[in-house]
Parts: structure tokens; sequence; C-alpha cells
């Protein structure tokens, strides 16, 4: 048996279990202080002598955040025995995540718990408070699983701590697990989970992100065996299109996007929703409120598709004027902070927001470039792509991207200097592909070549115009091909 007791000494659940052992039920009605203690503590039997704590207590002390663990011995006579206690440490030099403390009997059990837990939560809220002063918003454990060789889960947490950063998430460690399979509860195993969970807790991590996306049953089932945010590779890479998102039409794609991911994931947890059984007469009010939060979703999504439909038409119209003005359009396309819009600034002289950061723009930009001879062609600036595109962003984001269609010309901007840039080249080939784009003519334009020594050009850029739109080289040549592309594929048009 055992009892939760908050700091007043009141019996806030009285929990049975097997032989065992008990299971603590959901605490999200419990909020953490700002020491992160939850403000309850785990009192329960253990039967027969010698057992202790063992690693399930103590994993549910650490990931709870509980004030304290304590176990009580039962004898076959059923009178107690020594009594195992257990409490978290402040981060520490030496690792240290539990102290452990052990009673002949309960009668000998003399600490003043009050002033105990005070004094522990205030060298917890003065570390943390330390950590705060540093400025980050969200301090992030990042997780890869995958059977693949190391070299490329190394590339991908690469990345993904990328896209941290760009979210404004600080990465206090990464994770790599090989699997053979992916584990259908839990994406690895639970023991490695716990593991890697307390280890972020220790850390300061309010954050984890897995590098794969995961399933609704995985999602819910980490989030019950911790109190961390957990959220995967997808649901990073929408945060950052809704912080960056700027024009209506971006903002709807996003908001279409969010919530197309969160219809499936919607399911009753916590006290808010009764999780009671459903069928005729087992209707209880947790179900029906997930019904009316289900319906309004599906609502909203409905409305967000008919603005996007009334814009689209819009774009339609303004297709069509260019065409009847006779205005090629030359789409800057490439991965995701190849510079892109670095080379529009360059090329036209705009000055359109351009950052060193994993999708810094979102919202399709257009502007005039003119030759010498005086051609005149629109040059659009659109979004990156990148690796594992969401699906639900690339449909959310169509009618944007309807815009390549009418391309005479593809500049393909590639990352000259990142170690990467065949896979890169490969990754956004493969996603024109599956757009039908794959017979548009395109220029290979390699960029950042400033990073680069000349005896390292070579591979995918061997043969491409190599500029740097930083510094403003090669930016004449560029003219120059680009225009002859165009002289080019005009005639195939």
């Amino acid at each position: 048996m055992g009892l939760l007791v908050d700091r007043a000494g009141f019996v806030r659940r009285v929990l049975v279990g097997d032989h065992t052992s008990i299971l603590i039920p959901d605490l999200s009605a419990w909020r953490r202080g700002g020491g992160g203690l939850r403000g309850l503590r785990c009192l329960h039997t253990h039967l027969g002598p010698g057992r202790g704590l063992d690693t399930e207590d103590l994993t549910d002390l650490a990931l709870l955040r509980l004030d304290a663990m304590a176990a009580v011995e039962v004898g076959e006579t059923g009178h107690a025995g020594a009594v195992h206690f257990a409490a978290l440490l402040p981060p520490n030099p030496d690792g240290r995540q539990w102290d452990v403390q052990t009673y002949p009997h309960p009668a000998a059990v003399d600490l003043p718990f009050d002033a105990f837990v005070r004094e522990l939560e205030g060298e917890i809220r003065r570390i943390q408070g330390a950590r705060d002063v540093e400025g980050q918003e969200e301090r992030a454990i990042l997780v890869h699983a995958g059977g693949g060789p190391r070299h490329e889960a190394e590339r991908s947490l690469a990345e993904l701590a990328e896209l941290a950063r760009s979210a404004n998430v600080r990465v206090v460690k990464t994770v790599w697990q090989r699997v053979t399979r992916y584990h259908p509860a839990h994406l690895i195993g639970r023991g490695k989970l716990r593991e890697v969970l307390m280890e972020g807790l220790y850390l300061g991590a309010t954050l984890v992100v897995f590098d794969q996306d995961l399933t609704p049953v995985q999602a819910n089932n980490i989030a019950r065996m911790m109190d961390l945010k957990v959220i995967d590779r997808t649901q990073l890479i929408l945060d950052i299109f809704a912080r960056r998102a700027r024009s209506r039409e971006g903002k709807i794609q996003v908001e279409l996007a969010q919530l197309r991911y969160l219809l499936p994931r919607l399911v009753g947890r916590g006290t808010a929703m009764s999780r009671l059984m459903g069928g005729i007469g087992g209707r209880g009010p947790g179900e029906t409120q997930l019904e009316v939060d289900r319906r309004r979703v599906k609502q909203r999504i409905a409305g967000l598709e008919r603005e996007l439909r009334a814009l689209r038409k819009g774009r339609r119209e303004r297709r069509k004027h260019r065409a009847r003005r006779g205005l090629p359009v030359v789409s800057i396309i490439g991965y995701t902070n190849a510079g892109k819009s670095t080379l529009l600034n360059r090329l036209t002289g705009s000055d359109v927001l351009a950052e060193d950061r994993l999708f810094a723009t979102l919202d399709p930009t257009s502007r005039r470039l003119s030759s010498p001879e005086g051609t005149t062609v629109l040059l659009a600036d659109t979004v990156g792509f990148i690796r594992h595109m969401p699906r639900d962003l690339r449909v959310a984001f169509r009618a944007t991207l309807e815009e390549l269609a009418d391309a005479a010309l593809f500049l393909h901007v590639v990352d000259a200097a990142s170690p990467y840039r065949a896979e890169e080249i490969a990754a956004v080939e493969r996603i024109l592909d599956e757009m039908g784009l794959q017979d548009v003519p395109r220029l290979l334009v390699c960029n950042k070549v400033d990073l680069l020594d000349p005896g390292r050009i070579n591979g995918p850029c061997r043969g491409a115009v190599l500029v740097s739109a930083l510094e403003g080289r090669g930016l004449d040549e560029l003219r120059t091909r680009l225009f002859a592309a165009l002289r080019a594929a005009r005639p195939a048009a």
C-alpha cells in the first residue's frame, strides 16, 4: 500500500498495488513550485526485509519530482521494520541524483521534513536561477533513434540542433540510441528513456525533442513518464514556422498545418478528461469534451481552408496578370539557410530579412531583376526545403509552392560550405520530383564560397556558379548565366 502526502500532512491519495509494486496516478493537478518539486511525498510498504528502494522507486522520485520517496519494510508478522528514505539532490559536480538514508524503525526517523524540503527546494531554485540568467527560453535534450551508421545520426542531430537554435532553444545534451526497430510504446526502450529523462532533469532541461516523429500513443506514454515537455521534429519545425510567419497567408498556412498535426493526437489526458468507457450509457463528461474539442478543430480547419482557397484565387489572378505582361519568373530554391534571401538582396538591392538561421524567412518575396540589354524578370524567393519536410506543412503551403510551377527557371542555391551539400541537393531534387517539377530548367549556384579554400571547391559545386552573396562575389557571372539560361529555356517552354 502507499500514500501520497502533501506538505501540510494531508493524505491526498491512497494507493493499493500487488505484492511487487504500486501504480502512482496522474499528478498533473499538482503543479511544481519554483524549486521544481511537486509538493507531494510518497510513503509505501515493501513486503519482506532487505528490499530497500528499488529502481522503480528512485526513477519515480526523479521523473515525478516528488519531495521524497520512503519505503517501510513489513515482515511476515505484519510489523513495520526498516525505513528507506530518498530525496533528490540539487545539481552537483559528482552527478549524484539522490540521497538514500536507512532508519531501523519508523520511530527512529528524526528528520525535520518541513525544514529539510524547504532548504532543498531553495538550493534547487538558486541553481536554476543562475541558469535562467543565461537568457534562454528553453533548455532541451535531443534524442535520435535509428539503425543507420553513426555519421548519419550525427548529421541528423546537428540539423536538429540548428532547428532548436532557430526556435531559441538551448541544447544541453544530445543522445543517439541505436535501435533495430522502434518501440511501439516509447520509440526507444523504457530503461534508456528513463535514463535520458533523469539526466535531462539534472541538466535543467525543460524540453525533450525527438528527431523521429512520435505517434500519438508514443507521445502520450512518454509524457506520462515525466514532467518535461515532449515534442518531435515536426512540432519543432511547426513552432519555427509559427514564429516566423508574417503575412496573413503564411499565418493561416502554419495554423492549418498545426491543427492537422494536432487532430489525431487529441486524446483524453489528465484530470480534465475522465477516460470513461464509450458506448450506450458509457459516455462520460471527459469523452464529451474530447468530442467537442475535435469538432472545434475540424471546424477551424474547414474555415482556414476556405480562407486559403480565396487567397489562392487571388494568386491565380496575379499569375495571369504576369503572364499577360510576358514577365518571366525565376524562382530561387534550395535547402534552408543556404543564403537565398541574402542572394535576392544582393541581386535586386532589396532589404528582405536574412538571418543565419534555418527558416529565417517563410513568406514568398518577389523583386524585379533587369539585364544590361533591358530584359526584366521577376526573381522570387521561396521557403527553404529540408529533409523529411513535414507532410502537413507541405500540404498547408501548397498554395505558396504552386508558384514554383510558373517558374521558367530555378536558381538552385547550395551552401558550398556545408559538409552535407550533396545530401542537401538530393533532398531538394527529391521534393521537386514529388511536386512534378523535375523538368523545369535549373541553374546550380554554390553560395558562401568565401568560407572555402579554392582547393575545396569540388564535387557538386564543380561547374556551378560560384558566388558569395555576403561579399558580393561572382554576381556578374551569375547574372550573365541566369539570362543565358533563361533564353535557352524559352524555346522549350
